[in-house]
């Protein structure tokens, strides 16, 4: 996290690597608005609730709000997802781009600190629920 930061009950710190952009991590820092990343924090109680919002993903799709955790007083959560983004929704352009997501929560607790929630919804971004697995080699014997 960038030093000093701003006050601020909720504080976002974006890093954007693209690939229009060569791939140079390129930083915002700002206060509030969570909602242009993709998640909403609503308040309950001393608790803060964290959903993650649709975006408008050519892969994979999700139509409603996800709920996926509740971050207490001094606690940590991190949440993980993979996406392809469409470029045009015109059927003539199937170019697209990928984004990966890591955000980490703290609520009056350093980040650094191992995630007392973990949400990971990454997938395999071209059809299909599960990651591919590497192939095991096989020594050859003569």
């Amino acid at each position: 996290m960038p030093s000093p930061l701003p006050d601020g009950e909720v504080i976002v710190h974006e890093v954007l690597a693209a690939e229009t952009l060569g791939y140079q991590p390129r930083a915002e820092v700002w206060t509030g608005d969570t909602e242009r990343i993709g998640l909403r924090l609503t308040p309950e109680g001393t608790a803060w609730r964290v959903e993650r919002l649709p975006v408008i993903a050519g892969y994979p799709r999700h139509e409603s709000p996800n709920r996926l955790f509740v971050v207490r007083q001094g606690e940590t959560a991190r949440y993980r997802a993979n996406f392809r983004f469409l470029h045009t929704t015109c059927p003539c352009d199937p170019s697209w781009y990928y984004e990966s997501w890591t955000v980490h929560i703290g609520h009056g607790r350093d980040l650094s600190a191992a995630p007392d929630h973990d949400v990971d919804h990454r997938t395999h971004l071209y059809g299909g629920s599960t990651r591919p697995r590497r192939a095991r080699l096989r020594s050859a014997r003569h």
